[in-house]
């Protein structure tokens, strides 16, 4: 059986980053014809972004922008490269955010993500994403249709039918959340229904435990996980190795400091930063919101693009102390002003029934009044006072948390 989707897959990382980087200065250019982006990247020359240190230098866009973006230049914050009514569909997800869908073959880059579960042509394949106005269903089908295989619409809801038509059509695969697959085995368990084709599966939308990973398989289902959102599709996938997730080939991936732009060393926990080569609908440096680490190596499975440890959490951790709001782009400022400074992390408790604040950052060789320097950056920026502790590299948890809230709730 073949082991990858395509030759891309295992070509050197070097030569995927010039293959990527020569074909990016045409995105940005094709992006540039939407007014939104125009505005966005004023005064950029696309023939400049040639690497990632010239792509860092881009100001982000941030997913949680866009329905105000959107409500001020309906539909798509003018960021569409193609008009509405050229679209394949319009969309509308949670935010709300709506996002449009192009007529190319496999416009979420879903194929390869289903490849690598297992997937493969003339499989029939049953997605249980919802097929009502969110495009995660359409992002999956299309890979489906693009692998060869044959989608049975199943969405949301109505176990007990979804159920029959498995019975009756027999799927090799599903595709949806973990906690609904659970729910159609156990459905068809109580109905002694035969589901038993269903032999793999590709999941997102959810968090998949080890423990449900565990169940589904002793129940005969194989499950792999991919890390998708709307506006740039499966951004990476897990392969049979399940060390990490594998980024998706037309994908580049930035993991930057939370509240900035700025690229976090490999390891570090920070924010998925994603551009995308999507044609109708490009997204450059799009801040999706959520924490990941890129891991070091190749996967075992030979699949030799960048690993990234998953979806981690959430970077926006904008908290509110003494009544005022603090946001993790703050804490970065303060420590951009001391450059000696190495990471920072703000850690905000109560004391005696009032809010209290400790600003802890790391110098490797911090010199007299260095802590009372900083705090008086740190009042000046966030305008509310906190204590500052100097601790050695190294002590500050690598979790991406730039403001941790210790209160009690």
């Amino acid at each position: 059986m073949q082991d990858h989707y395509d030759a891309r897959e295992t070509c050197t990382p070097a030569e995927r980053e010039l293959d990527l980087f020569a074909r990016l200065p045409e995105q940005v250019a094709r992006a540039m014809t939407a007014p939104g982006w125009a505005k966005q990247l004023a005064g950029l020359d696309p023939v400049e972004v040639v690497n990632r240190k010239a792509l860092a230098l881009l100001p982000l866009l941030r997913k949680s922008e866009l329905p105000a973006l959107q409500k001020e230049n309906p539909p798509f914050g003018a960021l569409n490269v193609t008009p509405p009514g050229k679209a394949k569909r319009l969309m509308m997800s949670p935010g709300p955010i709506f996002e449009p869908e192009g007529f190319g073959p496999d416009p979420g880059g879903a194929a390869r993500a289903l490849f690598a579960a297992g997937f493969r042509a003339g499989d029939v394949v049953h997605n249980s994403f919802s097929y009502h106005l969110t495009p995660g269903a359409f992002i999956l089908e299309a890979g489906v249709h693009a692998l060869g295989c044959s989608a049975i619409p199943g969405g949301v809801g109505n176990s007990e039918q979804q159920v029959a038509a498995i019975a009756q059509l027999k799927p090799a695969g599903y595709v949806g959340t973990p906690d609904f697959l659970k729910i159609l085995l156990d459905t068809a368990t109580n109905s002694g229904a035969d589901v038993s084709s269903i032999k793999r599966g590709l999941v997102s939308g959810a968090a998949l435990p080890l423990s449900l990973r565990e169940e589904l398989g002793t129940r005969g289902v194989a499950v792999l996980q991919c890390y998708a959102v709307a506006e740039a599709g499966v951004i990476a996938y897990e392969s049979d190795s399940r060390e990490g997730m594998i980024v998706n080939e037309d994908i580049i991936v930035e993991i930057v400091r939370p509240g900035t732009g700025d690229p976090v060393p490999d390891g570090e926990v920070g924010e998925v930063v994603v551009t995308t080569f999507n044609p109708d609908y490009p997204m450059i440096r799009l801040a999706t919101g959520d924490l990941s680490a890129v891991l070091s190596g190749a996967s075992p499975c030979g699949r030799t693009n960048t690993r990234i440890r998953g979806w981690m959490g959430r970077a926006d951790q904008t908290t509110k102390v003494k009544g005022m709001f603090v946001h993790p782009g703050q804490v970065a400022e303060v420590a951009r002003r001391h450059p000696e400074l190495l990471r920072a992390r703000l850690v905000v408790t109560r004391e005696s029934e009032q809010d209290a604040m400790t600003l802890m950052v790391e110098c490797a060789t911090p010199v007299a009044g260095l802590a009372d320097a900083v705090a008086a950056t740190l009042q000046a920026v966030v305008k509310v006072r906190g204590a500052v502790r100097v601790v050695a590299p190294g002590t500050l948890p690598n979790d991406g948390k730039v403001i941790a809230d210790e209160r009690p709730v």
